[in-house]
C-alpha cells in the first residue's frame, strides 16, 4: 500500500468555503431538520425554456460530439461580441479578444497559470471569490489582500498599497457588482484602475459575473466601457447568473488580446473547450429577450425586499442591494460570523454564509443569496425573529 502524500499547494488550501457549508447543511438534513439554504448562490429559477430547447436540439447534432475548439466555436464568441456591443456599446474583435469558458470559475483560477511566477504578487479584494487566491496559490504567486470595507463602499484604496508591492504585482482581481458585499463600482474608480494598471504594468481581472442581476432599472456598467480598460486587462463573464445555467458550465472572457491568448494557451493544454451543443445553447441565450431577463429581475427584486426588510424589521443591520442577489448583512452584537450562522441554523434551520469564509475582512458580516421563493424567505425572517 502506497503512502500518498498531497502537494505542499493542496495542503496549504484553506476547506473550501461552500464545501464546509454543505457540510453543515446535511448534518442538519440528516437530523430531519427543515432547512432554509440562503447561502450559495445557485439559482433556484429554471434556465429559461428557450435554452433548454435549443439544446435539445443541438445535443442530436453528430458534428457536435467530437472535440471542440479550443478557444470556442466563432459563431458563440461572435455572439458574445454581439452581446458586449449590444449591452454595453463595446467592440469586441471576435476572434482575438472573446474566450470561451468552461464556466468564469474555470478561466479565473487558471489566468494566474499563465502571467504569475513564483514570488510574484497578485492583488486580492478581501472579502471575495475564494478561487482569487486559490489560483494565485496554485501558480506560485502571493496574495495581497486589498480589504473592502464599508467605510469606502466595498472598494479597495489603492492609495494603502505600498508601492514595492505594487511593483512586483502582475495580476489585480476586482469584481463588481461585487460578490458577497453586493457593492456596485462608479466609473471613477474603474478609471483609477486603469491609471494605477497602466504605471504599474499590472493586468486588471475584473470578475463581472453578476452585472445582469441588478435592481430598480439601474444597470451596472461594464469595466470595458471605461477608456483605456482594453489595454490593461480582461472581463470575465459567466452565463450561470444571468440565464440561470449554472450547471451548465460556459462562460467567456474579453478583452486585451495578449491576455485572452494567454489565458487560452492554458486552457489548450489543461482542458479540450466548452462542448459545443452547449455553446449552440449558449448562443441563443444571449439573444434572449429582455422581458424574460426582466422577469427574472423582478423575481430577485421582490425577494431583495422581503428579505431586507424583514432583517431590518428584528433588528439586522443592512443596506438594500443595487445588484447581485445577495444580501450582506452585519451580525448582530455577541456573535463572530461563525459562531451566527450556526446559531441561525441550530435555532432556526436557516443556513447563511459566514463573512469571514470570503476572507478575514469579512469578519462581522453574513450573506445571504436570494435563491429561495418569497414565502420560504419569509418564513426564514420569521423563524429568526
Amino acid at each position: 500500500m502506497i503512502k500518498v502524500q498531497l502537494a505542499d499547494r493542496v495542503r496549504s488550501l484553506p476547506p473550501y468555503l461552500f464545501a464546509s457549508i454543505d457540510k453543515m447543511k446535511q448534518e442538519a438534513l440528516s437530523k430531519g431538520v427543515d432547512v432554509i439554504d440562503l447561502s450559495i448562490g445557485d439559482p433556484d429559477i429554471p434556465t429559461p425554456e428557450h435554452i433548454v430547447e435549443a439544446m435539445k436540439s443541438a445535443v442530436e447534432k453528430p458534428a457536435h460530439h467530437r472535440y471542440p475548439s479550443y478557444e470556442g466555436m466563432l459563431s458563440y464568441r461572435d455572439a458574445v461580441a454581439q452581446w458586449y456591443s449590444r449591452r454595453f456599446q463595446v467592440t469586441l474583435d471576435p476572434k482575438t479578444e472573446v474566450l470561451s469558458l468552461i464556466g468564469s470559475k474555470e478561466g479565473i483560477g487558471h489566468i494566474p497559470l499563465a502571467f504569475v511566477n513564483p514570488g510574484d504578487v497578485v492583488l486580492v479584494p478581501s472579502p471575495g471569490y475564494p478561487v482569487y487566491p486559490v489560483g494565485t496559490l496554485f501558480a506560485g504567486g502571493e496574495s495581497y489582500i486589498m480589504p473592502l470595507e464599508e467605510a469606502n463602499a466595498f472598494l479597495p484604496d489603492f492609495k494603502a498599497i505600498p508601492g514595492d508591492v505594487l511593483k512586483r504585482a502582475r495580476l489585480m482581481f476586482l469584481n463588481y457588482p461585487n460578490n458577497p458585499t453586493a457593492a456596485v463600482a462608479p466609473e471613477s474608480f474603474y478609471k483609477e484602475a486603469i491609471e494605477l494598471a497602466a504605471r504599474y504594468n499590472i493586468i486588471i481581472c475584473h470578475d463581472a459575473a453578476y452585472s445582469e442581476v441588478y435592481y430598480d432599472g439601474e444597470k451596472p456598467m461594464s469595466f470595458l466601457e471605461v477608456e483605456g480598460a482594453k489595454d490593461v486587462g480582461i472581463e470575465f463573464h459567466s452565463l450561470s447568473k444571468t440565464y440561470n445555467m449554472t450547471g451548465w458550465r460556459i462562460g467567456f472572457a474579453v478583452g486585451h488580446k495578449d491576455v485572452i491568448a494567454g489565458l487560452g494557451k492554458i486552457k489548450t493544454n489543461l482542458d479540450s473547450g466548452v462542448f459545443q451543443a452547449i455553446q449552440d445553447a449558449g448562443i441563443v441565450a444571449l439573444r434572449t429577450k429582455e422581458s424574460v431577463l426582466s422577469g427574472i429581475r423582478d423575481i430577485y427584486q421582490k425577494r431583495r425586499d422581503a428579505l431586507c426588510e424583514g432583517l431590518k424589521g428584528i433588528g439586522i443591520q443592512i443596506d438594500k442591494p443595487k445588484a447581485t442577489f445577495y444580501l450582506w448583512a452585519k451580525v448582530p452584537s455577541g456573535f463572530d460570523s461563525t459562531t451566527f450562522a450556526a446559531h441561525l441554523l441550530n435555532k432556526a434551520g436557516v443556513l447563511g454564509t459566514p463573512g469571514v469564509g470570503f476572507g478575514a475582512p469579512g469578519e462581522g458580516y453574513i450573506r445571504f443569496a436570494l435563491t429561495q421563493p418569497v414565502e420560504r424567505i419569509k418564513e426564514a425572517v420569521e423563524r429568526i425573529r
